[in-house]
């Protein structure tokens, strides 16, 4: 078919077009006819997991260079992973050990490994929550220039934090062998209760990824946060000890023992320190360790992935 006109005395003729075989269809049925997809929609909870899985080889490359790169800087370099805990742990064995006396309830010839190994628990938490603040926040050029499952950053800030960690348990030998530590039936104890508290790591730090990447400035807070936790934690002084002759609700002190950081770091002390027996353990301990770490493992992965699409954007 051909439509005529006439311009100037000449007659010319346009073909007419058939009709688009698209014509009234919307923009979803058109997506859906010709399977387009919206650019960085988020994936199914499943199809998720196997891209997270498909760049495991990126996260573990990435954990390593931001560990190398950490203390790239310092002339000290990497020893510098082991010598900020340990300098900590000198600094709390002065003002709480000697100077306050919160060595109470604690046999004095374990007290230097028991702080030491609270101080080294506790900043692989501590370091793997601030990280994951800024997990998104710090690297929006890497979000918007690239598509990866955005948990692969804060999977991989956790990860560096182990691996600081692991560094830091070569000290903590040295120190543990040092007071009359040795080796014993429960140091293989020590790899469940550091998978479990990886895992917990892993969560909070999903779910704090999350809330910076919406407020940057929580990462500001955070240091105020991590170290009241720390207070209330038993790090430097024994839980029990400590609540025992003070007018508090009994419930207050079964909270305080039962918290996450408090639950690993009692696991780690009764794995590695021969007079730290069971009894300074509370009840229940590994199922508490179990379930924060898996409470706290998927509920962070969920509440991560659910915003996936709003990562960098905004």
């Amino acid at each position: 078919m051909s439509d005529t006109t006439q311009e100037k005395g000449v007659t010319v003729s346009t073909p007419t077009l058939p009709p688009s075989p698209d014509e009234g269809l919307s923009r979803p049925e058109l997506a859906a006819k010709y399977g387009l997809t919206v650019s960085g929609a988020r994936p199914g909870l499943l199809a998720y997991i196997r891209e997270l899985w498909g760049r495991r080889h990126f996260i573990l490359a990435f954990s390593r260079a931001k560990l190398t790169a950490q203390y790239s800087q310092a002339k000290l370099g990497q020893l510098w992973q082991v010598a900020t805990p340990l300098l900590n742990a000198l600094v709390y064995f002065f003002i709480f050990g000697l100077l306050l006396g919160a060595r109470k309830g604690i046999d004095k010839d374990i007290y230097v490994p028991f702080l030491v190994t609270g101080v080294f628990i506790f900043s692989f938490t501590q370091s793997s929550v601030q990280a994951g603040v800024r997990a998104i926040s710090g690297n929006l050029g890497l979000v918007r220039a690239l598509h990866f499952p955005r948990a692969s950053l804060p999977v991989s800030f956790s990860l560096q934090q182990l691996q600081q960690l692991l560094y830091s348990m070569i000290v903590l030998v040295v120190v543990l062998f040092a007071t009359g530590c040795w080796p014993n039936m429960r140091w293989p104890l020590v790899v469940p209760a550091l998978v479990l508290q990886f895992v917990f790591n892993t969560g909070l730090a999903l779910i704090f990824a999350r809330a910076g990447a919406k407020t940057p400035d929580l990462a500001q807070l955070m240091p105020f946060v991590m170290r009241t936790w720390m207070y209330a934690s038993g790090v430097m002084f024994s839980l029990p000890a400590m609540l025992a002759d003070k007018d508090v609700p009994g419930w207050v002190g079964d909270v305080l023992q039962w918290n996450p950081a408090a639950v690993y770091m009692d696991l780690v002390r009764y794995a590695l320190i021969d007079g730290y027996g069971s009894s300074y353990l509370p009840p229940h301990v590994w199922a508490f360790a179990l379930g924060w770490a898996v409470v706290v493992g998927v509920l962070g992965f969920v509440y991560f992935w659910k915003a996936e699409e709003r990562y960098g954007r905004g």
